[in-house]
């Protein structure tokens, strides 16, 4: 059977009979994989504990009628392993893997939402910067380049120029006075600075912002990222802030 090869990270597992377990992969080539890893659950596997959430992994797998099969597997970087020591990191990392998932669709080469991924748990892994920036800059960029880029500066609805204070998610994010709508969030200004930073990869700014501002930015990433998925986060909710 045809044989394939590709750097790739897991995103997800699951149990499948008694000693094997679905792989769900983004491969930096050919996209999202669902793959099937036989016999990775026993003791004795060969693989199985490379083939675990957040590893950066080489894989060769062989073609089949419905799952493809894993037949090696090499470690590039064992970030699932290194977040794993660190419950914020590790919480963080679930909500990115998660929400990578869901921004990706199977088969589809997704090369930015690749790199992506592998900078932000490069980044949780080696404890580069606080967790809950990471995932929160993770979030925003991932929303960009899935083509839901918010704005944390100009009116999103009229471009007029800002900083605005309003801020409105299914706007798209800050809205001038004349375009608010009802019920639009007033932010903090340095919250709005803050995820303007993050978007654009300001860090100097970003690890010097206070907790408070945080909190506030965090709340409106997510909620931003939950109404153009149309669905929670479940991972999210466990993320410790």
């Amino acid at each position: 059977m045809p044989l394939y090869r590709d750097e790739a990270i897991v995103l997800r597992t699951h149990k499948l009979g008694e000693a094997d377990r679905i792989v769900t992969l983004l491969s930096r080539r050919l996209g999202k994989l669902r793959v099937v890893g036989k016999g990775v659950r026993r003791t004795r596997s060969r693989f199985g504990a490379r083939l675990e959430p957040g590893m950066h992994i080489d894989v060769q797998c062989y073609e089949g009628r419905s799952l493809d099969t894993v037949t090696q597997v090499e470690t590039l970087d064992p970030w699932g392993e290194l977040v794993a020591r660190d419950y914020r990191a590790w919480t963080a990392t679930t909500a990115v893997l998660e929400t990578c998932e869901r921004l990706t669709e199977e088969h589809e080469p997704a090369l930015q939402q690749y790199l992506l991924l592998a900078g932000a748990l490069r980044s949780l892994a080696h404890r580069e910067h606080e967790p809950g920036l990471v995932l929160d800059a993770y979030l925003v960029r991932a929303l960009a380049v899935g083509g839901y880029a918010p704005s944390f500066h100009d009116c999103a609805k009229c471009g007029a120029a800002g900083p605005h204070r309003a801020f409105h998610v299914a706007a798209g994010g800050a809205v001038c006075p004349a375009c608010r709508p009802p019920g639009s969030a007033a932010p903090a200004p340095e919250a709005l600075r803050l995820l303007a930073a993050l978007l654009a990869g300001d860090w100097a700014l970003a690890d010097a912002s206070e907790d408070r501002h945080r909190r506030e930015g965090s709340g409106l990433a997510a909620a931003f990222l939950q109404w153009h998925l149309e669905r929670g986060i479940r991972s999210l909710r466990m993320v410790e802030r």
